[in-house]
């Protein structure tokens, strides 16, 4: 498979990339899609790649947080899927992450999302023996 260009979001990017993870169902009433946008693009700690086609095919934010590297939002548009492209933003997100020195990439995926399941399964990603523990922080969330 062609690996396609994939590189570091620009700002101007926001719009199509937010409409992208909601075209993918990966947003969610508590998280503010534009402000994860934002933030990830605001430090060194964390980017969005974007994978370019005919406008913004697929995207993956990805970060680091001195300890793990993380994996969110990875989205390939509903007609680039089954091409590679998913595969070509996984490696791209762990290419940045082993070039910050993270040891080890974690992602979290709803238990009832059996294709993404699947599908990093698929990528030699295995389940840890975890709980995911959290709480809301805000009261509008």
């Amino acid at each position: 498979m062609h690996r396609p260009l994939i590189e570091p979001a620009i700002a101007d990017d926001k719009a199509a990339v937010v409409a992208l993870w909601h075209a993918c169902g990966l947003t969610r009433p508590w998280n503010d899609p534009e402000a994860d946008f934002a933030l990830a693009q605001g430090g060194g700690a964390s980017a969005v790649l974007v994978a370019r086609g005919e406008g913004i095919a697929g995207s993956v934010m990805v970060g680091f947080d001195g300890h793990r590297g993380w994996v969110y939002y990875l989205a390939v548009s509903p007609d680039q899927r089954r091409t590679g492209l998913g595969r070509a933003l996984m490696a791209a997100a762990e290419d940045w992450l082993r070039a910050r020195g993270a040891p080890k990439v974690q992602l979290m995926v709803r238990e009832d999302n059996a294709a993404a399941l699947d599908f990093y399964e698929a990528l030699g990603l295995e389940r840890q023996k975890v709980a995911v523990l959290g709480r809301f922080l805000r009261e509008d969330a």
